[in-house]
């Protein structure tokens, strides 16, 4: 038989799209449309549907970046179409191939009832089902001019990101105002032979199975007349019906697919068009509910939902319908879909105590897995929290977009760096916008590493990042994927339903140890500065809030602000999000960050400010309030006092211009460029800078990624750099204990002070770099002389190891790294640490010495800024503030210490009385990280806190109140049944903790 099979395929595309996929729409009547466009913000729907429009014609161009257009629509069903399904089309100027990524619309009837949203790939609004013939046609379309940003070219600079900036420039065209008649039996022949096609182009080409498609797909070709597709087109599908009915081969993988629309919380749109996205897509996946009995749909981001119940309520109430019915499933159980990386140890917990609490209270539903697709990476601390709110699973599927390796497997448990195991499952179809097409599911299926041992995975489906959800073509290629020779097989599915069949087929998968580090977007650590210092900031200073205030709640009656914390936190928690958080959003985003964190901090340090008046009262004592985990200066940690003196440090000038400070602990030399030449340690005799090298070293590297600019950082970077070493002027401090360095490089300038304080083993490095540069990177470096084959970095709830050298490449890939307070590098028995207050991203590399003692020189480098231009063109311009310490011959205990020192200052004050702590551990490696009331206002006291060291502690807490029961509790402050009773004597509560092992205690008050 001679072979046609190029001939019928080529055949198939152009018939499919010249002759069959038009005629799903063979009949049409212009609509009248008119448009209004909102002066400024949006406006509320009912403004928006009273406003008087003007008429617009198709072609004429309309929305300004960023600007707001209602659209009315008005017509007349023909008679001549009475007894057929009509449906609205509505182009607004739709780039198919952009879902999510421009202007969008929701549509309403004239009394206000959102009917569906209208994106590129969603265009229609069905008007009736059959239609009687005669009946008008009223429908309002709030359409968003969202502008392009992330184009056909990539990455380019653009203003676009901000609307002070966008200008006013029209940026759609208006392309398809109809009424049409819809023809379900072509629409449904082309499902088919899209389904068969896809699935066709996948199977091997001297297949059976694919010949028998060839020949059924070219005899329903055949049966076309293409000058009546649409009185032919059943003839055509009945030539189908017999490829369509073969079933799946047993070993099928099995894909239960899960309705999606990852709708990211701020990107390429400023928070409040996400609020719209949201409730155009919800709209969109209620309506398609209603219309599919099979079709399941999950949404994540309690913030989400959140938006619907207070912007969109008559979505709210169909949305509530279809959670009732098990069709519309709230996912993930945290507040955001977060990065996982920088938010600290209680922040994270919150994602999920908030997240899971308000599915809780909304719904009853208790969610059992993290869904996370698209967040940068996964912190080794996250598995104990998963578990310790409550949950077992986690979903993700960022981890395929991996530079260098490839993660050896799709479903596996997941330890943390405390022994806890989740269950987790990498979606081997790679995307979590699957819409269905034939090689996706191929791809999953040939891609899915677990083969025979497993064979189920799962697969998000619905066009996401900006949103827009699963469409009814996807659900219709679903159904002929059910059970289909050839693919996968294909069900609608929760996200629980797939983790239990998961489960159970796999009860011993493999173990993936540590943190589960994305070899990509590693720039996201630094980008953004001021978003990053307002996150680190914003964390603290709830931990006071919340710390003095409980305090002062049980100690004066002062009353506790749950409400205010309540709302505080969740703004925190919002801006935690993958885009936010990481810097690779748009600039308005960021700008109206900086400004949210302000008022944060304002409101913040007003309840801290109030609580510690109420506990310390009026009088001249001068006091300090120290609410780090550790005493200092004689004040006790959580407490107040008047601090101990501290001795005396000497500041002395070097012949060659540059300074010695000596406190009798530690001993620095600066040199005349302002560098850290030495940093002695005089109680283990040894020199922390390796020698001929220099410690407070600012460099430069060029910063021009080969794509993703704000999210990544090329190795290659590191081919130049250029040493920052001249100084303007290098001059003692006016505090006689520091040195104040000045220096200007491009078109910035720098300003350092090295201060070594009485009675601290630390040298404090406070840097203000005002910044202009462009494409460029800057990190400050501590070359130590110190032979460490291994450094930890702190992260939630404890801290992971990462390897110094790079003998593989997937230690190699590791070369820019997250960490939060502190990074330690130790020998037995001696060690030092870079502690910080803001940043997140290092480097730590290892060279051995060509000089006569061959020693290691292992050096730290602080990521500090960077300035990429997309999609923020003006990316940290500006002044910025930071604050590091260089901790020569630190164990990881001091780290811990010193790092929360660095980030929760003294607050001095003066007062009638000190006050003791509300709650007391003693042992330092017990880190609390929450001192507060319980969230039920029952005046009960929760306390939770780790092991910080990465060892075994055996401590006792005292409560410095009558305490009348204790309970261990999971983060959502629920009572754990298998935990063992903590040994309690009256106050005194006595705690055995593994490594790194997270408690949370309830101590109900008398």
């Amino acid at each position: 038989m001679h072979d046609d099979r190029t001939l019928v395929e080529a055949r198939l595309r152009r018939v499919l799209d010249e002759r069959i996929r038009p005629a799903v729409y063979p009949e049409s009547v212009p609509l009248r449309a008119a448009v209004w466009h909102a002066p400024g913000e949006p406006v509320p729907v009912a403004e928006g549907l009273a406003a008087e429009p003007e008429p617009i014609e198709v072609g004429a161009r309309w929305g300004a970046p960023w600007g707001t257009s209602w659209f009315r629509v008005t017509g007349t069903v023909p008679e001549a179409w009475a007894g057929r399904t009509v449906e609205a089309l509505l182009d607004l100027g739709f780039d198919e191939n952009m879902p999510g990524f421009q202007c969008e619309g929701l549509v309403y009837r004239p009394d206000g009832t959102p009917v569906k949203g209208l994106n590129p790939r969603n265009q229609w609004v069905r008007v009736g089902a059959p239609v009687a013939g005669g009946e008008e046609v009223r429908l309002h379309i709030e359409a968003a001019s969202n502008p392009v940003i992330l184009d056909y070219h990539p990455f380019r600079p653009t203003r676009l990101g901000d609307k002070d900036t966008a200008g006013q420039e029209p940026q759609y065209t208006l392309t398809r105002m109809d009424l049409a008649v819809f023809d379900e039996t072509v629409w449904q022949l082309v499902l088919d032979l899209e389904a068969l096609g896809e699935l066709m182009a996948e199977l091997p080409v001297d297949s059976t199975r694919r010949h028998d498609i060839l020949r059924a797909v070219e005899r329903a070709l055949d049966a076309v007349d293409l000058q009546d597709v649409n009185g032919t087109a059943d003839r055509a599908r009945q030539q189908l019906t017999g490829v369509l009915s073969a079933p799946a081969v047993p070993s099928a993988h099995r894909i239960s697919a899960v309705g999606h629309a990852h709708i990211d919380s701020a990107w390429l749109w400023p928070l409040r068009e996400t609020v719209r996205k949201v409730a155009r897509t919800t709209s969109n996946m209620t309506a398609l509910i209603e219309d599919e009995p099979e079709f399941v749909f999950a949404m994540s981001q309690a913030q989400q939902w959140a938006w619907v119940k207070e912007h969109r309520p008559e979505v709210w109430a169909r949305v509530k319908k279809a959670v009732a019915e098990g069709r519309f499933v709230p996912a993930g159980g945290m507040w955001v879909e977060s990065d996982t990386n920088m938010p600290g140890s209680e922040a994270m917990a919150r994602q999920f105590v908030h997240g899971k609490r308000f599915f809780l209270d909304e719904f009853g539903v208790e969610n059992e897995e993290a869904w996370l697709p698209d967040t940068f990476g996964f912190a080794a601390g996250l598995p104990q929290i998963i578990k310790a709110a409550g949950s077992k699973w986690l979903l993700t599927q960022k981890i395929s977009w991996s530079q260098t390796n490839t993660f050896p497997h799709h479903t596996f448990h997941w330890e943390g760096i405390d022994g806890t195991r989740i269950f987790t499952h990498f979606p081997p179809v790679d995307t979590y916008n699957c819409s269905m097409k034939g090689s996706e599911l191929a791809h999953a299926a040939r891609n899915f590493k677990d083969k025979g041992r497993a064979r189920h995975s799962l697969a998000p489906t619905g066009w996401g990042d900006g949103g827009g959800g699963t469409t009814r073509e996807m659900v219709a290629k679903a159904a002929r994927l059910r059970d289909l020779e050839g693919s996968p097989t294909v069900t609608w599915e929760t996200p629980r339903a797939f983790f239990e069949k998961a489960e159970a087929e796999y009860p011993e998968p493999p173990v993936w140890v540590g943190e589960l580090y994305l070899e990509l977007h590693r720039a996201t650590l630094t980008s953004q500065a001021k978003t990053k210092q307002g996150n680190r900031r914003s964390e603290h200073l709830l931990y006071e809030a919340e710390l003095w205030a409980a305090t002062a709640a049980v100690r004066t009656g002062f009353p506790y602000p749950y409400a205010e914390l309540d709302r505080v936190w969740k703004t925190v928690l919002l801006h935690q999000f993958h885009d936010i958080l990481p810097g690779s959003s748009i600039a308005w985003v960021h700008r109206e960050a900086r400004a949210t964190y302000e008022r944060v901090a304002a409101e913040l340090t007003a309840i801290t400010e109030a609580a510690q008046r109420a506990l310390a009262g009026a009088g001249t004592t001068p006091l300090v309030f120290n609410a780090a985990p550790h005493a200092r200066h004689g004040v006790p940690a959580r407490g107040a006092a008047t601090p101990a003196e501290a001795g005396a440090t000497t500041l002395a000038p070097r012949e060659d211009g540059g300074f010695t400070l000596d406190n009798g602990l530690l001993r620095i030399t600066v040199d005349a460029r302002g560098l850290v030449v030495s940093a002695y340690d005089p109680a283990a005799d040894r020199e922390t800078v390796a020698p001929g090298r220099a410690a407070n070293l600012l460099q430069l590297h060029p910063d021009f990624p080969n794509m993703w600019d704000a999210w990544d950082v090329d190795s290659f970077y590191r081919n130049t750099v250029t040493d920052l070493t001249d100084a303007e002027s290098v001059t003692a401090g006016e505090d006689g204990a520091s040195v104040r360095i000045v220096r200007t490089f491009g078109s910035s300038r720098v300003t350092q002070l090295l201060s070594l304080h009485p009675g601290e083993r630390r040298l404090l490095i406070d840097t203000e770099v005002d910044w202009h540069e462009t494409e460029k990177f800057l990190k400050l470096a501590f070359p130590l002389d110190l032979h460490a084959e291994r450094y930890a970095s702190e992260t939630q709830f404890g801290h992971v190891f990462r390897p110094t050298h790079t003998n593989t490449s997937w230690e190699a890939a590791k070369f820019e790294a997250c960490n939060h307070r502190f990074v330690h590098l130790e020998e037995p028995g001696w060690g030092v640490a870079v502690v910080n207050d803001s940043t997140y991203g290092h480097d730590v590399t290892r060279t051995v010495r060509a000089d006569g003692d061959h020693g290691t020189t292992t050096t730290v480098r602080v990521s500090l800024l960077r300035a990429p231009r997309f999609p923020d063109p003006e990316t940290d311009q500006g002044v910025h503030r930071f604050r590091h310490a260089l901790l020569p011959g630190a164990g990881v205990a001091d780290a811990v210490r010193e790092g929360w020192r660095i980030n929760l200052p003294e607050r001095h004050t003066t007062g009638a009385r000190e006050v003791a702590p509300l709650v007391t551990a003693d042992h330092d490696a017990v880190v609390i990280t929450a001192v507060k009331l319980a969230d039920d206002g029952s005046g009960d006291v929760v306390v939770r806190f780790h092991e910080a060291h990465g060892g075994r502690a055996r401590a006792t807490l005292t409560a410095g109140f009558p305490v009348a029961g204790v309970t261990v509790t999971d983060l959502l402050e629920r009572p754990l049944p298998d935990a063992p009773a903590p040994r309690a004597d009256g106050e005194r509560i006595g705690v055995r903790l593994r490594p790194f092992e997270l408690v949370t205690l309830r101590l109900r008050r008398r």
